[in-house]
């Protein structure tokens, strides 16, 4: 029938190969950034590079900082708001309601996301997205132009959000900046005490809590930051320059053009108010510094995007890039494994590794698992439709178990 096949796994040739590239790398960035929160407290992480970070650790956390932190989690973003186009096509195609896939849809992230949250990772990227990807399916029926104009005006209205604060930070004396800091210093050292050495029970109370101090509250300014972030990738799929990387290899050099120097000097500001701040102290300086790099977030995702497309866009980029597609076709797998293996790692329930690595041994491990999960992501893949919690995922969005093995074809 029309409509199974409408949603049933999505044809080899129609799929976007490059978008799945796009979300393998983007997964690598990301996890290189979240590892480092499974050895500091969370509580930190307006704070910079730690203090304590010398040669070869300072080097890597440095880099990490300016070119890393912020920038792929904003380049799955744009991935986020590119695939909801293309899955509301397809749902429309069918002729079923997009509004109650959808809603089905976001509900499972939703509880995928709480699930992480307790069981593996407070600083869970999910709960914002199933939020950002309800209010995005609401506003679906903006024209692409008013899809990039919308997107624009809010992650620009958080980032001035964050400056405005930082100025209003100035008139306070430095006593009762202090105060203000007092919840997050002890916070901190809470998580310090418990994550390496408590038990399961403990590093759960301890995960819901810092969720609830810091990731719930977060999220008046990232579901709006996300939402922003989502329209814009819905602008870049519905003015059809990724279905057709070599064709319109000139948009995509304007756009690195324009957003390459724009990221930089947003990053390049940040990073002249420094790069290192102290939690108890509650600088203006640190949050002037994480609104400029906000700032620049957003042009240097898409400055990432259009030199990883155009790379595609030649033969040889595609072959050496292709390697990265089946780990972004299991996205969401690979997201929780790497909570998982973190959490079995460094918590106290686990091998208690928690602040014994530093900024570059994080980094290798990183580069290790990932390409761990690389290679089973080609075995996997070889053999099934879909990774396991994208399978999981899907059975929740449509109320009906998916087929699980891929069928040889016929002789």
């Amino acid at each position: 029938m029309r409509t199974q096949a409408a949603l049933g796994p999505v044809p080899t040739g129609e799929r976007l190969d490059v978008m799945d590239v796009l979300r393998g790398i983007a997964l690598l960035g990301v996890f290189v950034m979240n590892i480092e929160w499974f050895n500091r407290p969370m509580q930190q992480m307006g704070s910079g590079i730690p203090v304590d970070a010398a040669g070869l650790d300072y080097v890597i956390a440095w880099l990490i900082h300016v070119f890393v932190a912020g920038k792929f989690w904003t380049m799955f973003s744009l991935l986020f708001g590119m695939g909801f186009v293309l899955m509301s096509g397809r749902i429309e195609a069918a002729g079923l309601s997009v509004e109650r896939i959808y809603l089905r849809r976001m509900a499972g992230l939703l509880l995928l996301g709480i699930l992480h949250i307790v069981l593996l990772w407070p600083g869970d990227i999910l709960v914002t997205y199933a939020v950002a990807g309800v209010l995005l399916m609401v506003m679906r029926g903006l024209t692409p132009k008013w899809q990039l104009l919308t997107g624009l005006l809010l992650y620009a209205s958080i980032v001035t959000l964050y400056l405005l604060f930082a100025a209003m930070m100035l008139m306070l004396p430095e006593d009762l900046l202090a105060e203000m800091a007092a919840p997050l210093v002890a916070g901190a050292g809470r998580a310090e005490h418990v994550y390496p050495d408590g038990g399961f029970a403990a590093v759960t109370m301890q995960r819901v809590s810092d969720y609830m101090a810091i990731g719930l509250q977060s999220q008046v300014m990232t579901v709006p930051m996300a939402l922003g972030v989502f329209l814009v990738g819905s602008w870049l799929l519905s003015g059809g320059w990724l279905q057709s990387p070599a064709v319109h290899r000139d948009f995509w050099w304007r756009l690195l053009a324009c957003m390459l120097p724009l990221g930089l000097a947003f990053t390049a500001a940040a990073v002249a108010l420094g790069t290192s701040f102290d939690l108890g102290a509650m600088e203006p300086r640190a949050v002037f510094a994480q609104a400029l790099m906000l700032g620049g977030a957003l042009p240097m995702a898409l400055a990432y995007v259009a030199l990883i497309v155009l790379a595609w866009s030649s033969g040889a980029g595609a072959r050496v890039l292709g390697v990265f597609a089946p780990a972004g076709r299991m996205a969401l797998t690979h997201y929780l494994g790497q909570s998982l293996i973190c959490s079995l790692l460094f918590y106290g329930y686990g091998l208690g590794m928690w602040g014994e690595l530093d900024r570059a041994a994080q980094t290798g491990l990183a580069l290790a698992v990932f390409a761990l999960q690389v290679a089973i992501s080609h075995v996997w893949l070889a053999h099934h439709r879909y990774g396991p919690m994208e399978w999981v995922w899907r059975w929740l969005t449509y109320g009906r178990r998916p087929g699980w093995r891929r069928v040889p074809a016929l002789p």
